[in-house]
């Protein structure tokens, strides 16, 4: 019976959670539910002069906003230095590393002569079999290890397929620093190990890691894990993934109004396919995921389509959900926190009312709060300049005509449009000439939800009122 899937995300905490390590983290996720496994999460903190408290929340809130968990507690890298040393002293015990007390000084005049004769910069191995006797005084050595120098180090990897490094391509890495500090090499490999890691997922540009990894691995007569390595995501114009991309953190497309169910899904579709599916649930991602799907060429990121796909979660989300999504998305947005304030009960009501129009006008959340501002708004009503326009161009006359019979009228969008049609055909104006003001004189603006549902939204007392207002608009 084989041994249940583990992944891990890995991230480093120096910073936010960048939309590279989200997708990286669904995958791992996808992979582990698709099994039946788990997916562990490891804080690469080793760096402790970048590594902060504030970028480790920062990972913790991008995930869990993301809606992707792991099992167990967050493991710290940096709380498992002694457990490094440990086995770099069994590597060095067992002669499969050894102690390199070249100076500072040497190893920059190697890179000079390999950079002024034109080969790779690499260790020339002067250490690799010296007695310590010769050790000069008053130099801390690194250990470095004893790579093998003949044959390949192969990785049969689940997306590039095979790759092979000669191994006299790879020189002795370092592992543990000449201040006791282990390296990334040797850690990752150590935590891999301990945690049960048996499938890792990570960006290409860890492809030589993995082979250097691979080595130690074998070093230790441990099993090496399934590896696979996922295309980079570019820009859409193929140029490597920038701020001018989308290179921002998975707390700013929160920010901006996306929904996780919609990033979890344009996420997914940056690499990986499922035939021509392009809209798919999070249930299916799980069912459908395997890595045999995963593209070997760098993904493109798009933010038209990612807004275009989210407008498609917005429509599709349960008026009472999408209203749950908005609220909690108030807080993160301008002048959201004061729209929070003033949702009681009413409000709320008014507000899953409101939905049906409101949605199909946006694509983000903030499209569907700032079309929603009118329920919120306080008479009278500032307006903007085109309303203003309207209202003053005439508009506010054909409102003072409309008034006496929509304050007759029964309060249903029926029998109201049916009172506005009426009046437009005794006027003898055409319904938008009608419709443009009374949408100004009810939201301050030009734009807003069906003009018929607006009015029952806000309900007779207040739609009325605001009509009057704008009667006399100043």
């Amino acid at each position: 019976m084989s041994s249940p899937v583990v992944t891990r995300f890995a991230p480093s905490p120096t910073g936010f959670l960048h939309i590279g390590g989200g997708r990286t983290a669904l995958f791992n996720w996808l992979y582990a539910r698709h099994h039946g496994g788990k997916m562990l999460l490891r804080i690469e903190d080793t760096d402790r002069a970048r590594s902060t408290t504030a970028a480790v929340d920062a990972i913790l809130e991008g995930l869990e906003w993301l809606g992707l968990d792991w099992a167990g507690e967050p493991v710290s890298q940096a709380a498992r230095v002694e457990r490094h040393r440990e086995v770099a002293d069994e590597l060095l015990a067992s002669n499969l590393a050894y102690r390199c007390y070249s100076t500072p000084q040497e190893l920059e005049a190697m890179r000079a002569a390999a950079i002024a004769e034109g080969r790779p910069q690499r260790y020339d191995g002067r250490w690799r079999d010296r007695d310590p006797s010769e050790a000069p005084a008053g130099i801390a050595p690194a250990i470095r290890f004893r790579a093998p120098d003949e044959g390949e180090t192969v990785i049969e990897d689940e997306v590039q397929g095979r790759v092979v490094f000669a191994n006299k391509e790879l020189d002795d890495l370092i592992i543990l620093r000449s201040d006791g500090t282990p390296t990334y090499n040797l850690s990752v490999v150590v935590d891999d190990h301990d945690m049960g890691v048996t499938h890792i997922i990570r960006g290409v540009d860890h492809l030589t890691n993995a082979a250097r990894q691979t080595q130690i691995y074998k070093a230790m007569g441990w099993d090496v894990p399934v590896m696979a390595h996922i295309p980079l995501i570019h820009g859409p114009d193929g140029a490597k993934l920038s701020k001018r991309h989308g290179a921002l953190g998975v707390d700013a497309y929160r920010d901006m109004g996306y929904l996780p169910a919609a990033m979890r899904n344009y996420l997914a579709r940056l690499g990986w396919s499922h035939g021509d599916d392009e809209i798919f649930s999070t249930d299916q991602m799980i069912e459908w995921f395997s890595l045999s799907s995963v593209g070997k060429s760098p993904a493109r990121f798009d933010f038209a389509k990612l807004e275009n796909l989210n407008g498609h979660y917005i429509r599709a989300t349960p008026d009472a959900d999408l209203m749950e999504a908005l609220i909690a998305f108030l807080p993160h947005a301008e002048g959201g926190k004061a729209m929070l304030g003033e949702l009681d009960d009413a409000m709320r009501a008014q507000l899953v009312a409101a939905m049906p129009g409101l949605k199909e006008r946006a694509k983000t959340l903030v499209e569907l709060m700032d079309g929603a501002r009118f329920l919120f708004a306080r008479r009278p009503l500032a307006m903007d300049e085109k309303a203003r326009d309207i209202l003053v161009g005439g508009g506010a006359a054909v409102l003072a005509q409309l008034l006496p019979g929509l304050q007759r009228v029964d309060w249903s969008a029926a029998e109201l449009e049916r009172e506005v049609r009426s009046f437009a055909d005794v006027s003898g104006q055409k319904l938008g000439k009608i419709a443009q003001p009374l949408r100004a004189a009810l939201t301050g603006r030009t734009v807003s939800p069906g003009v018929f549902d607006v009015l029952v939204v806000l309900g007779r007392d207040e739609a009325l009122a605001r009509i009057a207002d704008a009667t006399n608009p100043a």
